[in-house]
């Protein structure tokens, strides 16, 4: 079903304003999607990712024609989750090396995302697109310990399904911008965000050129599941993440009926990875 389809659904609930949005996201989507200006370095990373002869070389090429990114990722490279023994490198090839190509297709999509939040654009929304901004970043890393600790899923993997599981709502906003009546009702967008990025967000990701994985892992991540004792794939992986990273606030916008905190919040398998967690997600906040 397309997220038209979807958005028709809702007309006899939403005002006109409101479903306007909708129905131009949907027709949006439908054909070649037009990522905000910013997002150009990371398609074009994703896009040489894509290819299964991209070199290292050709990536970090890619990569270095964009300076924001290349200093976040030598950053990132130099920090102490990923550089414990503390030997420095200043070379983009080494740090992809050290680093992954997920985490610098992560580190590009992030450099997208902190660019759009500050766009003239999202001034009405400043709220809400910075505390979706940090909840994202607190998810990709919670994601990479949880992986790392408890599965045998790629962390760097997971990173990246944690960073991306919510541009869909990034991108719901910036469209919100162009209406005036939604500009000066935030907490109406609020509620239209928590309702339909997730269907965005999926062909978003698609249109990026992320793996089905990835795709598969964030469907329906706000949705409450059965308790996840032993994560055991990348969707469990983010949905336990995306929890510890205050997600049961979003849950709370999907009007679920009898919606009670998920026991994972208070499973000692996870409360014990708090301390790490945290340092995790403060460093990836101090790169921003």
């Amino acid at each position: 079903m397309s997220i038209l389809q979807f958005a028709n659904k809702t007309a006899d609930q939403l005002h006109d304003e409101r479903l306007a949005m909708l129905v131009d996201i949907a027709k949006e989507l439908e054909g070649d999607v037009i990522f905000p200006i910013c997002f150009d370095a990371s398609v074009q990373i994703s896009t040489v990712m894509k290819s299964k002869t991209a070199s290292l070389q050709r990536v970090a090429h890619e990569i270095q024609k964009d300076p924001l990114i290349t200093a976040k990722l030598l950053k990132l490279a130099n920090s102490v989750v990923y550089n414990p023994m503390g030997k420095t490198i200043s070379d983009l090839n080494a740090a992809l090396t050290r680093v992954g190509m997920e985490t610098a297709r992560s580190v590009a999509l992030a450099c997208a995302m902190q660019q759009l939040i500050r766009s003239r654009d999202l001034t009405a929304f400043e709220d809400i697109s910075n505390r979706l901004w940090l909840h994202s970043l607190k998810t990709s890393m919670i994601a990479r310990v949880i992986a790392r600790r408890l599965t045998r899923v790629n962390p760097e993997v997971a990173m990246l399904a944690g960073l991306v599981h919510d541009l869909g709502a990034f991108f719901m906003l910036d469209r919100a911008g162009r209406y005036a009546e939604l500009s000066e009702r935030p907490k109406t967008v609020e509620f239209l965000v928590g309702q339909w990025h997730e269907s965005i967000g999926t062909i978003l990701l698609d249109s990026l050129g992320l793996p089905s994985e990835i795709v598969e892992a964030v469907t329906e991540i706000d949705h409450p599941r059965a308790f996840v004792e032993n994560p055991r794939n990348l969707g469990d992986v983010i949905y336990v993440a995306n929890l510890f990273a205050g997600g049961f606030d979003e849950m709370k916008l999907l009007d679920i009926p009898d919606l009670v905190e998920p026991e994972e919040l208070q499973y000692a398998k996870y409360t014990d990875l708090r301390a790490e967690m945290d340092e995790a997600c403060q460093e990836m906040i101090s790169l921003f």
